[in-house]
């Protein structure tokens, strides 16, 4: 039998994270410095790697990517995330919640991609540093990266594609913060398995290959560095290895948690805070633990502020 509630949606409802107006207003002002830091962090990231010729290597190549990755999803999300809580108004347009999917999805699987292959410069770099640069040439590193951003592009096509032959919906609100996958399925009035099948093959074969490539390349890392006879030399690549390492276990951590196991419906209000660290919180740490700790940004930073010291 048809269900007579289901209808073709116009526009959905994203009910955000809270609907207590004093945490609403705590919850903006939170945001809004994580979403400026964020901003800062990653647009000055490029803007010293592009500017400083010292930094024009691979591994400041792909860093620069990476941060063009991050300001992209976070502003996909957070600018609407915020006007959502200060306004009563909180629809957005079925073609427009589409659209914040295909790109978010698009930049996220980027990401996923692009800290394997940064994990694998990282290994040539330092398991192979004679043969660094000619093995990360410049076109090798073009190929990699338009590859993140290739393999990013498919893999949303073929969500949205999913997404949208879905005919009719139950209800036009959303339980999230923004428009993704797993609540929207809950809305659905037809069978969806086949959609959240694509969407669990798609990012558990994403994350075993990229998770192989990373955890691969660190053991190796790891292998040279404790046979290193510099103990400075040790304590500075573990340093670097130890942060590195702390992005990706939160990053990849909270996309295994919420697309790589069997959905819920009772897991939404969980899989929201769970976003949150990936969506918001990594793009804004991402500049500080992968470029602002190292020396080599630091003095080009302090290059561009103050330039007439260092002319």
């Amino acid at each position: 039998m048809v269900d007579v509630n289901c209808t073709i949606v116009a526009e959905f409802i994203l009910l955000g994270l809270s609907e207590g107006p004093e945490l609403r207003i705590f919850l903006f002002l939170l945001f809004l410095l994580i979403y400026g830091v964020t901003v800062l962090g990653n647009l000055g990231m490029i803007t010293v790697i592009q500017v400083s010729s010292k930094l024009h290597t691979p591994m400041y190549f792909f860093l620069s990517h990476l941060s063009f990755v991050d300001f992209c999803y976070s502003t996909i999300i957070v600018p609407k995330m915020l006007d959502n809580m200060i306004n009563k108004d909180k629809a957005i347009s079925f073609l427009g919640c589409m659209v914040q999917f295909y790109l978010f999805c698009t930049y996220a699987v980027t990401e996923v991609i692009l800290l394997a292959v940064m994990a694998y410069d990282r290994f040539v770099a330092i398991c192979k540093p004679l043969l660094y640069m000619v093995i990360m040439s410049q076109k090798l590193c073009v190929e990699l990266v338009s590859g993140c951003y290739l393999c990013g592009t498919v893999c949303s096509l073929i969500h949205l594609c999913l997404a949208l032959e879905i005919p009719s919906y139950r209800s036009n609100v959303i339980n999230h913060f923004f428009c993704d996958l797993p609540p929207i399925f809950t809305l659905a009035c037809s069978d969806v398995s086949m959609n959240e099948l694509v969407v669990y093959i798609v990012a558990t074969v994403n994350e075993i290959i990229t998770m192989v490539v990373i955890l691969t390349s660190y053991l190796f890392i790891l292998i040279t560095i404790l046979r290193m006879r510099s103990a400075e030399g040790r304590r500075k690549a573990f340093s670097t290895c130890a942060s590195h390492l702390t992005a990706i276990v939160i990053f990849h951590g909270t996309i295994l948690f919420i697309y790589c196991r069997p959905s819920s419906g009772n897991s939404l209000e969980i899989d929201k805070i769970a976003t949150v660290f990936y969506t918001i919180v990594i793009p804004m740490l991402n500049p500080l633990i992968y470029s602002l700790r190292n020396k080599d940004v630091k003095e080009a930073l302090r290059k561009m502020v103050y330039p007439n010291i260092f002319s």
